[in-house]
């Protein structure tokens, strides 16, 4: 293991990570985290906040929040997905904070109907 690069396995997967940290020497850095909702049984809208959720725990975690993001990915199986999307993003991300962000549709496993890739800056 690298001592400036730290990886939080992914629960469901434990062969890839769901958070990893790098760490500049003298300060500052990234936080790349991915994110599904923790409930595969509901609609678009519900996943998107519940994977908002998870992006925040795992912000918090590193001592972070919503401000810090840099860039989105977003993923979804439906690109007509997108309005219910952007009003539950619109409401989570702060004002004047929104990070340069994609949204693309994929196919992905059974159930999950959005998946969310953040990178976030490190305060130096």
């Amino acid at each position: 293991m690298t001592a400036d690069i730290t990886r939080v396995p992914n629960k469901r997967f434990p062969a890839k990570s769901s958070v990893a940290t790098y760490r500049l020497p003298g300060g500052g850095g990234f936080l790349w985290a991915v994110a599904v909702s923790p409930d595969r049984t509901q609609d678009i809208r519900v996943q998107t906040l519940g994977a908002l959720g998870v992006i925040d725990t795992y912000l918090k975690e590193a001592g972070l929040d919503r401000t810090r993001i840099v860039k989105a990915e977003i993923i979804v199986t439906d690109h007509d997905n997108k309005p219910a999307f952007d009003e539950a993003w619109a409401t989570w991300m702060p004002a004047g904070h929104g990070p340069v962000r994609s949204f693309v549709q994929s196919v992905m496993p059974e159930g999950d109907l959005i998946e969310i890739i953040i990178t976030a800056a490190l305060p130096a």
